[in-house]
Formats: C-alpha cells, sequence, structure tokens
C-alpha cells in the first residue's frame, strides 16, 4: 500500500514535544555569549553622539559595537536572489545615518543575556532629528520604472483596457485597503554564531540554510565552504526567515570579536522592525463587464510605502492577470519612499492583497448584475491562462467551486443582502476564488538515501521545516519507494553540509524536495535489486528489475511474492554493513513529458501551472454592536498530489486561519508624527485565538499532473490564505448589506 497520500503523523511530534527538538537559539554551546541589540528610537536623522563607556565598564559586557568600531563588510548587500539574498540594500551599524525606528545601532554582548540586556540600556543616543516620510505623505507619490531592483517592469498590459472599459456595460470602481501585517512566528529570529579558527558554524532561524552560507560567505568575505549553517527545525517564517537580515551576519562579526560563541536572539519587538513585514497598501480596481457578466476589462493601481534604499511591491496584480478570461489588463504601482525598513515576503505576497481586492470587485459586480457570485465567476471560467495564453498542465477549480459550495451550504442563501437573520443576528454567505502559482526551482535538487544492515534507512538533503511536516512527508516518500515503514527512515535536513536543495518558500519545497527523495530512494531501491539479482544464493537471481516489487522491507517478484527476501538478510549475505545512492532532479526531468524551462532553444513548457482552489464563510454579525463571528469556514482546493493528508489539511487550515485574521484583526499601527509603530507586541497586535476560529472544513480535489516534478506535488503552504479574508469580507456585506474595502474589518467599520 502507498505511504504517499497517507494521514501519518508528524514522525518529529515527540520530539517537539519533548524538547529534544533544538530551534536555532537552544544549542547549548561551550562558553556562550549573549548579544542584545541596541535600536533607534527615531526614524529619521543622525547619531550625533553613542555613548558607550557605561555599557562597556558594565559586569560581564564584552564588547559594545557601534557604527564608531564596527568592522566594514566585504560587499554591500544588494536586493536579489543571487549569491547575496537578501530583502534589503542597507546594512545597519555602518554609518551615523537613522532611516527608520527600531534600525539597530549598537550590538552589546555580555557573558549572560542579563548583563547584556542590561549594559545595553546603558547607551547613551543623542540624534539630530528630522521628520520622518510615512505612508500618508501622498505628495511624495512616485512611479518608479522598474521594481525589485530592476527585475520587472512597473507598467504591466496586455489587450487595451481603455478600450474594453469603454465598452463595459457595468463598471465597478473602488480602492480596496489592506492595512500592514506583520509575521509573527512563535520562534522569534535568531542565530549563533560559532568560529573555529577561519571556519564559521551558523545555528539559523532560516528558510534555506544554502541561500545564508552564501549571502553569510559573500558579505564577510569569507570562502563558501568555510561557512556552515544549521537550522534542523523553524518555529514559522512565513517569509520573514525567507532571506538573510542584519542580525545574522552582525552576530557572526560580534562571535569573531570576542573570540567566543554568541547567541542574538531578537525580541518580539524587534521583530517589529528587523526582518520585514507585509506593507499597508491601497489597490485602485476597475472592472468592467456586460451585463450578462463578460469581462471586458481590469485596471490596477497600487500605491504603498516601501524604504528609502529599494523599490519593494507586493506584486498584487499578477493573481489578477491570470484568474479570469479577461481580453484586456493593465496594471501599475505608486510608491511613497517612506522611513521604513523594506517589506518582504509575507505569506502569499501578492496573491493575498490582490485577490482582496479582485474577489470584492467579483462580488460588487455580481450584486450590482443580480448575479449568483459562483454563476459570475463561471461565465469568466478559463482553460489557458490569460497572461500567457498557455493551458493549464490542471485545473480543477469548477470542481472546487461546486464542492465548496456543497459544504457550506450555499443553496441556503437568500441572494438578497440583509435578509437572513438567527435571532438578532444577521447572517451571511460569501465565497472567492483561490489560486497560487507552481513555482519550480532553477537549480538541481539533491538527496542522499542511505540503508544499514538493520534495514534502517537515512534519507539527507538540505531542505527546511518551518513548520510543515517536511520530516514526514519525505520519510513517506522513501518510505514508499522502499517498500518499508515510515519509523524504519530517519530524515536529516537543515544543514549545509547535506546535498542541495531550494529553500522553503514559494510554496515549492514540498514538490522540489520530495523530487529529489524519490530519485534518491529509487536509486537506493535499484542497487538493492541489482545486488539481489546478481547473486546466486537469492531467490530472486536471475530475474529481471521489472519483475522486481518492494514491500513490507522485501524485495519479491510480482508473479510469486513467495520468492523474494529482505532487506537485512541480502546485505546481511554479501557483508554490506550500508548502500548509499545519490539522487538529483530538475525540472524538466522525471515529469512524464518534457516540461523543462521554456527558451528559445527548448520551448518545451507548455503549460501554466497553479493551485486552485475556493473559500466559502459563513457569519454572523451583530447589528447593534458590529461584532463579526464566524460560523463555518469551508477550504477545497485542487492542489496536484498531496503527500500527507494530515498535515496538508493542518497547513490549509492555518492558512485560513491567517485569512480570519487579516479580515477582522491584524493590524500594525503606525504613529505617522514619528514612524514608530505602536503594537510590536502580541498584546496589542491582534491575532485569532481559538475562541475565534470556527469550525473549518478542508477538502482536495483529486488531481494528476503529470507535467509539473516527479509526483506532480503542487505545494500547499500559501493557497489557504488566498482568498480566506476576501471570501468573509463577502459574507459580511452578504448579512449587513454593507461593503467595507478596508482590512482588517472592525466593529467601528460596520457601526
Amino acid at each position: 500500500m502507498s505511504q504517499i497520500g497517507k494521514p501519518v503523523s508528524r514522525v518529529d511530534g515527540r520530539a517537539k514535544v519533548t524538547g529534544e527538538a533544538r530551534y536555532s537559539a537552544e544549542f547549548p554551546l561551550e562558553n556562550m555569549a549573549h548579544g542584545v541589540f541596541v535600536t533607534s528610537s527615531i526614524a529619521r536623522g543622525r547619531i550625533k553622539e553613542i555613548d558607550t563607556a557605561a555599557a562597556e565598564a558594565s559586569p560581564g559586557v564584552l564588547a559594545v559595537l557601534t557604527h564608531l568600531n564596527m568592522p566594514k563588510l566585504a560587499e554591500e548587500p544588494k536586493f536579489g536572489f543571487g549569491a547575496i539574498q537578501v530583502m534589503q540594500s542597507f546594512a545597519p551599524m555602518q554609518g551615523e545615518e537613522i532611516f527608520y525606528s527600531g534600525q539597530q545601532i549598537g550590538l552589546v554582548v555580555a557573558d549572560s543575556l542579563e548583563r547584556a540586556s542590561y549594559a545595553a540600556k546603558l547607551v547613551r543616543v543623542s540624534y539630530e532629528v528630522e521628520k520622518p516620510v510615512t505612508a500618508k505623505d501622498l505628495d511624495k507619490v512616485y512611479e518608479p520604472e522598474m521594481l525589485w531592483g530592476g527585475m520587472f517592469p512597473n507598467r504591466m498590459a496586455r489587450g487595451n483596457v481603455e478600450q474594453g472599459l469603454g465598452e463595459a456595460e457595468v463598471t465597478i470602481a473602488q480602492t480596496y485597503s489592506i492595512a500592514g501585517n506583520h509575521h509573527n512566528p512563535l520562534e522569534p529570529s535568531a542565530t549563533i554564531a560559532a568560529w573555529s579558527g577561519d571556519k564559521l558554524t551558523l545555528y539559523d532561524a532560516t528558510q534555506g540554510v544554502f541561500f545564508t552560507q552564501s549571502t553569510v560567505a559573500n558579505l564577510l568575505g569569507i570562502p563558501l565552504e568555510d561557512v556552515r549553517v544549521i537550522s534542523q527545525y523553524v518555529g514559522g517564517g512565513f517569509g520573514c526567515k525567507g532571506s538573510v537580515w542584519s542580525h545574522t551576519w552582525l552576530c557572526a562579526i560580534a562571535a569573531r570579536q570576542v573570540n567566543r560563541p554568541v547567541k542574538v536572539s531578537l525580541t518580539r519587538e524587534q521583530m517589529y522592525t528587523s526582518v520585514g513585514y507585509r506593507e499597508e497598501q491601497k489597490i485602485q480596481l476597475t472592472i468592467g463587464a456586460t451585463r450578462d457578466g463578460k469581462l471586458t476589462g481590469i485596471k490596477h493601481v497600487k500605491t504603498s510605502p516601501t524604504s528609502p534604499f529599494d523599490e519593494w511591491v507586493e506584486p498584487s496584480s499578477v493573481i489578477m492577470n491570470s484568474l479570469y478570461a479577461c481580453d484586456n489588463f493593465e496594471a501599475s504601482y505608486r510608491l511613497i519612499k517612506a522611513n521604513v525598513m523594506t517589506p518582504t515576503f509575507t505569506r502569499a505576497p501578492g496573491e493575498v492583497p490582490g485577490m482582496f481586492a479582485l474577489e470584492s470587485a467579483m462580488d460588487e459586480l455580481a450584486d450590482k448584475l443580480g448575479i449568483d457570485p459562483i454563476e459570475l465567476r463561471l461565465r469568466n471560467y478559463t482553460e489557458v491562462e490569460p497572461a500567457t495564453g498557455q493551458p493549464y498542465s490542471s485545473k480543477s477549480l469548477k470542481q472546487c467551486y461546486a464542492r465548496g459550495a456543497e459544504l457550506i451550504g450555499w443553496s441556503q442563501r437568500n441572494a438578497k443582502p440583509a435578509s437572513m437573520r438567527e435571532g438578532n443576528w444577521l447572517i451571511g454567505y460569501g465565497m472567492a476564488s483561490s489560486a497560487f502559482p507552481v513555482y519550480r526551482p532553477g537549480t538541481v535538487q539533491s538527496a542522499r538515501a542511505t540503508m544499514f544492515g538493520d534495514g534502517r534507512v537515512i534519507v539527507q538533503c538540505g531542505a527546511a521545516d518551518i513548520g510543515t511536516g517536511t520530516y514526514t512527508i519525505l520519510a513517506q516518500v522513501a518510505a514508499d519507494v522502499l517498500g518499508i515503514s515510515c519509523d524504519r527512515i530517519q530524515v536529516e535536513i537543515g544543514d549545509s553540509t547535506l546535498p542541495s536543495v531550494t529553500s522553503a518558500g514559494g510554496s515549492m519545497g514540498a514538490g522540489a524536495w520530495s523530487s529529489a527523495v524519490h530519485v534518491a530512494a529509487t536509486q537506493l531501491r535499484n542497487k538493492l535489486v541489482e545486488l539481489a539479482l546478481s547473486n546466486s544464493e537469492s531467490l530472486l537471481f536471475g530475474a529481471k528489475v521489472d519483475d522486481i516489487a518492494t514491500e513490507n522491507g522485501r524485495l519479491f517478484l510480482k508473479s510469486d511474492s513467495n520468492k523474494g527476501e529482505n532487506y537485512t538478510a541480502l546485505l546481511s549475505r554479501l557483508q554490506q554493513p550500508s548502500v548509499e545512492a545519490i539522487g538529483t532532479w530538475k525540472v524538466g526531468e522525471g515529469t512524464g513529458v518534457d516540461a523543462g524551462e521554456a527558451t528559445q532553444e527548448n520551448p518545451s513548457n507548455k503549460y501554466a501551472m497553479k493551485s486552485f482552489g475556493s473559500h466559502f464563510a459563513k457569519v454572523k454579525v451583530d447589528p447593534d454592536f458590529g461584532i463579526v463571528r464566524i460560523v463555518k469556514c469551508v477550504g477545497v482546493f485542487g492542489a496536484g498530489r498531496i503527500l500527507n493528508a494530515k498535515t496538508a489539511r493542518s497547513q490549509l487550515m492555518g492558512g485560513i486561519v491567517w485569512g480570519i485574521g487579516q479580515a477582522l484583526l491584524e493590524h500594525s499601527h503606525m504613529d505617522y508624527n514619528f514612524g514608530r509603530y505602536t503594537n510590536p507586541n502580541l498584546a496589542e497586535y491582534m491575532i485569532p485565538v481559538n475562541a475565534d476560529i470556527p469550525e473549518i472544513e478542508i477538502d482536495f480535489i483529486d488531481e494528476v499532473d503529470p507535467h509539473i516534478n516527479v509526483l506532480g506535488v503542487k505545494g500547499i503552504g500559501e493557497i489557504g490564505m488566498v482568498g480566506a479574508g476576501a471570501a468573509i469580507a463577502n459574507a459580511i456585506f452578504h448579512a449587513t448589506g454593507k461593503r467595507v474595502r478596508d482590512l482588517p474589518i472592525s466593529p467601528d467599520k460596520l457601526l
């Protein structure tokens, strides 16, 4: 029986609940010192004077690093995805200028955390203060030519959007606002740096050990092979650990300065100003349609703040350009260079805000035309991606609509807004589409599989587990190929000395890593089969490879299961303590078809690749107090092959919980007078608690997609959030008749 898809409980679950699993700040190195940051209390200006004398004289203090004595970097950080993978082209503590509140301006290192924390409070700083630029300074809005360090153009268009909107019989033109959000993983970012001569070991909370390795090596000017990164468990990332931030390399520099291991763990407050965030944004969206609901044009203009040094933007228009049949599309972005740090990837970056705006506008269009919201989407359904003209490799969105409607009880919905009640509560139903691209790595993915004489197997690759169940799914993939149980598989990941794979991000990890492990396990099985077939004492001697099956730790003939032997007996007889195999996979290999990257020489990438889904929500609203209670959420997804039904459901439920938070609660409040956040903590930054979460039902549409990777895995890390907030907002409109276009939908907006 196949191990893949089964609801296997996490193989690392016991290690996590007993504390055996070590996160990056938990490695007990000898002679450990502790670093604590001093951060700027202003958002814009210069350091006039920084007095560290009292801190340096404090008991246990080993060093106080500031811009005055901090060694210069070998290379300046530059936004990008190359050898240096940073999302902010600015290195703190290299000069006296202050660009944002919370900027790191000092690092106190002491022999204990308590002493370092106390000494950090003794550092005295005086500033030349300037008025900060914020998202409210609309006179500073400008339109850049390129975005993301020149990676894609600011303006994107196809067809003639003005003509399309001019031909529209019905138009929706509105502005949709999304509050700034912060990631808030349970584990704050942390690094332990330890030098042994010229060699550096980093225990780092990262979504990718290899990009951390190359980034730190290049910034510090040391050989790549002299940097080792270990990250066995990550307590949530959501994008904020998807690139390298300054605390990691500053920790490494501090450890070299004091000649002993140094641990730096960001405080919760520092997490708000050290590792990026989702920027606040306003999306002006215009959609036009005929009276029967066919879209004629979509126009998107987004305004958001970025940092003084990078032209970052969440690409909210991309999902709009590729979801519904529409011949005319145009998108552009406007930025404000504000005194904030550079925003970064946050779960489903671009898709979440883009889908909130688009699906809210589609709901408004459906209401205006008197068309059922599902029917409106079906009238604009397409099997070809509008942005590229390519057919989808697989698409089950229609089935997702139908199954989601069934599970939520859509047939009970009275189409008229504010017409349904239960006692004093107004009742509403809402829905939204969901989609997320299938990203595939541009590099070769590698894994190692080794079987020992006692039948145990170790699978190794440099993957990350950011709480998603990587250990479990990789064990399942290897167990499936070798025909053994998962408890015989030991998975080792999160170390840059292991075979190289891509990082955890873009819902790409599971598909890439499982492909490499599948190939490695297959190579190992083939080696074991060849040993049996060539051994005259084996019952399988002389058989053909294609005649052999594996199950329950045995190799046997497909035609006669009694003829075979187990792995341990084979290796014992041959006196082989172990057998090892390396497997590699790259895009275009092992997919059943040639689905390689499209180039002029190789135009074989014929398909657009996406996961699809539908979100449905039932809510009740108290009309007197504006209180919203969610009764039920449903998510149905067509996401290729599901590796583990249990962890997949957990992932998608987590995405919906994020959607609830975005729709109703989450808001990073900024004091625009001073350019600083007023709620950088988990007491005042509101996230959903258990009492806020209703029944959540997850279902899958079975999909077989031979074009994507070895196992047909699309990835689910982000799609669970895409559209969830929009479905809730649409349900609130249906309940109340009041359209709120500004997230979060707090009670005051409904009164």
